[in-house]
C-alpha cells in the first residue's frame, strides 16, 4: 500500500467517524430537543454555581501544568529546558492542534519551541502522547468494568469482550515497557524503520525512573482533568453518585482518546457524542449534559488555545 493511498484512507476514515458522531448527536437532540429553559431550571437547583465554575477554571493551568511537567521530564534526554519553557511549548502545541490535525499540531508546537535537536524532540512528543493514551486506556478499562455493573443492559457478550480486550491491552503496555529497549534496538536495524531512527530512538533511552516520573505526571493530569469534568457536571446540577460519575468520565476520556479527530475542534464532537451515550442510562437531559461538556471544553481547550496563540507567534521554523 502506497503512502499516498494510506493517507487517503486515514482522511476518509476520520470523515466517516466525524459524520457518524454528528449524526448521533443530531439523533439524540431530535429525541430531546435542545431547550435552554431546561438548562436554566437545572442551574437554579445548584447552590453557589459560581464556586464550581471558579474551581473548574482555576484547575485549567494545573491540568496543563502537569502536561508541561511530563514534557519537561521527557525532554531531558533531548534538551534541558525550564518548566516555564516546557509550559510555553505545550500551549503552543495546543494552539496549533486547534487548526492542524491534533497530534501533528501538538508535536509541531512543542518541537518548534526548541532551539536544538528537534528530531529527537519528535520522539519525546510521541512518547508523551503514548503515555497519556496508556493512562486513559488503563483507567478506561477499570471504568468500563464498573459501568457494566451499574448499567447491566450493556453487560452483553460484546461488552464483556470489550472489557477483556481493554484489560489485555493494559497488560501489554506493561510488557512493552519492560522490553522497550530490545524492541527499539531491533527496529533500528530494520532498513525501513532505521531511516527514521533519529526521530524515535530517544524512546529507548529513558530509564525506569524517568518512565515512572512521566507516567506519574500523566496519571495526575488525568485525575485533575477528571475532577474538572466532575465540577462541570456539578455546575449544571448533575449530581450522580461519585463512582458512577467517575466511571462515566473515564469512558468519555477513553472514547476521546481512541477516536480519530481532525483537530481539537472536531474533538468537541467526540466528547459530546460519548457523553450522551455513556450517561444515557441515568436519565440526564441531553441539553444539560451537552452544556456541561461544552463548558469543560471552553475551560480546558479553548482557553489554553487562546493563551497559546501568544507563543505560536514566537516560534522559529529554523533550529540553531
Amino acid at each position: 500500500m502506497s503512502l499516498k493511498l494510506a493517507k487517503k484512507i486515514v482522511v476518509w476514515g476520520k470523515i466517516v467517524v466525524f459524520a457518524g458522531l454528528v449524526i448521533y448527536i443530531g439523533y439524540v437532540l431530535r429525541q430531546q430537543r435542545f431547550d435552554w429553559t431546561v438548562v436554566q431550571r437545572q442551574l437554579q437547583t445548584v447552590a453557589y454555581p459560581e464556586r464550581w465554575a471558579m474551581a473548574l477554571f482555576l484547575l485549567t493551568p494545573v491540568n496543563w501544568g502537569f502536561e508541561a511537567l511530563k514534557w519537561q521530564i521527557l525532554l531531558r534526554r533531548v534538551e534541558n529546558v525550564t518548566f516555564w519553557a516546557a509550559y510555553k511549548g505545550v500551549l503552543a502545541g495546543v494552539a496549533l492542534g486547534f487548526a492542524l490535525p491534533a497530534q501533528l499540531g501538538d508535536t509541531a508546537g512543542r518541537v518548534l519551541s526548541l532551539r536544538m535537536n528537534r528530531a529527537g524532540a519528535v520522539g519525546a512528543s510521541l512518547v508523551s502522547g503514548g503515555m497519556q493514551f496508556y493512562v486513559a486506556l488503563v483507567f478506561g478499562a477499570v471504568a468500563w468494568g464498573h459501568h457494566l455493573m451499574v448499567a447491566p443492559d450493556r453487560a452483553t457478550s460484546g461488552g464483556q469482550l470489550l472489557l477483556v480486550i481493554l484489560s489485555l491491552l493494559s497488560g501489554l503496555g506493561v510488557v512493552f515497557g519492560l522490553v522497550r529497549r530490545p524492541v527499539i534496538g531491533w527496529l533500528e536495524k530494520r532498513p525501513v524503520a532505521g531511516r527514521f531512527a533519529k526521530y524515535w530512538t530517544v524512546a529507548g533511552q529513558y530509564d525506569n525512573r524517568e518512565i515512572v516520573l512521566a507516567l506519574g505526571a500523566a496519571a495526575t493530569r488525568y485525575l485533575v482533568f477528571s475532577i474538572q469534568f466532575y465540577m462541570a457536571l456539578r455546575l449544571l446540577g448533575i449530581n450522580l453518585p461519585v463512582p458512577i460519575s467517575a466511571s462515566g468520565i473515564g469512558l468519555v476520556f477513553l472514547a476521546k482518546t481512541i477516536t480519530p479527530a481532525f483537530n481539537l475542534l472536531s474533538d468537541l464532537g467526540v466528547r459530546e457524542a460519548a457523553s450522551l451515550w455513556v450517561f444515557a442510562p441515568f436519565g440526564i437531559p441531553a441539553p444539560v449534559l451537552l452544556t456541561a461538556t461544552l463548558t469543560l471544553w471552553l475551560a480546558n481547550v479553548l482557553t489554553p488555545v487562546l493563551v497559546g496563540l501568544i507563543w505560536v507567534w514566537k516560534l522559529k521554523l529554523t533550529a540553531e
